[in-house]
């Protein structure tokens, strides 16, 4: 005697077995405690700083460099990133995941205005910076283009 036969022998019984096995998982399911993206800050902090007309490789000598030498020294940071383009530089500072996003944005106003002599004179404003969180960007972004030649215009 097979596995199988009790079931084939009583097709009624395994319709309803198999209908409350489904019932039981459908409800298991909604009462399970998992959110699909879990919320995580990661803290994270951006500088700005702009010097019109220069170029992305005199941002990046004489603004960048000293932005992250003095950005470097508080503690904390996992990874910091630069990019210079024309006229201005952006760098990016990650902190620990337990680090006080608050307690490290002063940090970081304190080491802009400690870099602020090390930087051109010709800078208009002092570096900006900026609380980011990571999570918050958008996870895709969906871009429809055409092209007008190649569609026929109806005009009513």
């Amino acid at each position: 005697m097979n596995v199988s036969a009790p079931f084939i022998a009583r097709p009624v019984a395994t319709t309803l077995l198999t209908l409350g096995i489904a019932l039981a998982g459908a409800v298991a399911f909604r009462l399970l405690p998992v959110s699909p993206l879990p919320q995580v800050d990661f803290p994270t902090i951006a500088v700005f700083a702009r010097l019109p007309g220069a170029s992305p490789e005199t941002m990046a000598a004489t603004v960048a460099t000293p932005l992250e030498r003095a950005l470097g020294r508080i503690a904390g940071i996992t990874e910091i990133t630069s990019s210079s383009s024309l006229g201005s530089t952006r760098v990016v500072l990650q902190f620990d995941l337990s680090r006080d996003i608050n307690g490290a944005a002063r940090e970081v106003q304190a080491a802009i205005n400690a870099a602020r002599t090390l930087l051109p004179s010709g800078l208009p404003n002092n570096p900006t910076y900026r609380k980011l969180n990571p999570a918050d960007a958008p996870i895709m972004m969906t871009t429809l283009a055409a092209l007008l030649a190649a569609l026929p215009l109806m005009l009513g």
